[in-house]
């Protein structure tokens, strides 16, 4: 284990470094604060499949209700972050987990974050980050998480095309299953799941007990349906 996490903080170390020293690559367009945490739980152990939950802070509330559900049945890890998915950093922090450690489910989602971004963007980055996490876990099994709804539909400004909406959540949801429609990739729609349940919400994004509870059932039923016997 302790080897793996070196690795990772090495890996961390070059992104970082790399992100800072380019003077000559424009720099992506980010948010006021942009976090990334990796988890990696019994990293020194082998008798039972791996499970990565890739995602933002909506994954990382339900990922302990999953690893707790897959007990026994799987090792879940979780690399949750807040960048969006056409900034380098993010198809690096995938790349980095993935070239270290083998994963038999990738659980995935990238949505809720870079709304200073727009659907076109959306459309253009995501066919990418399918390749790159197909290219670094070619023998994982995928599923897409559909990117969860706001607690208030209408609380973006309006006529300002950089602020979160219901509208541009669904909008991304779309785009995404445009794209996986021909790979043969299932979806975990856990749009639907709590769309219109304003009682599992704890503030406008993330949720509280109940709702983190509902998803953890869901994502671990349907990541326990590709798991290797």
């Amino acid at each position: 284990m302790e080897r793996i996490v070196k690795t990772l903080l090495l890996g961390m170390f070059v992104t970082a470094f790399a992100f800072g020293a380019g003077a000559e690559i424009k720099p992506a367009s980010r948010e006021g604060i942009e976090w990334c945490d990796i988890w990696i739980s019994h990293a020194n152990e082998t008798n039972l499949p791996r499970v990565l939950l890739i995602g933002d802070s909506i994954t990382r509330g339900y990922y302990s209700g999953v690893e707790q559900r897959l007990a026994g049945k799987a090792y879940v890890a979780r690399l949750t972050t807040s960048a969006f998915l056409s900034d380098p950093m993010f198809t690096q922090q995938i790349a980095m987990v993935l070239d270290n450690i083998k994963f038999d489910v990738i659980h995935f989602n990238n949505g809720m974050h870079g709304w200073q971004h727009s659907e076109a963007e959306y459309r253009k980055a995501f066919p990418k980050f399918i390749k790159t996490i197909k290219q670094h876990a070619p023998h994982a099994k995928l599923i897409w998480a559909a990117t969860t709804p706001l607690k208030d539909s209408t609380n973006s400004t309006a006529g300002d095309p950089s602020h979160a909406s219901n509208a541009r959540v669904a909008a991304r949801n779309n785009i995404a299953r445009e794209c996986l429609k021909d790979k043969k990739i299932p979806v975990d729609d856990l749009f639907a799941l709590v769309n219109g349940h304003i009682e599992y919400y704890n503030d406008g994004v993330h949720f509280n007990r109940e709702g983190i509870a509902l998803q953890s059932e869901k994502v671990a039923a349907s990541i326990e349906t590709l798991l290797p016997h």
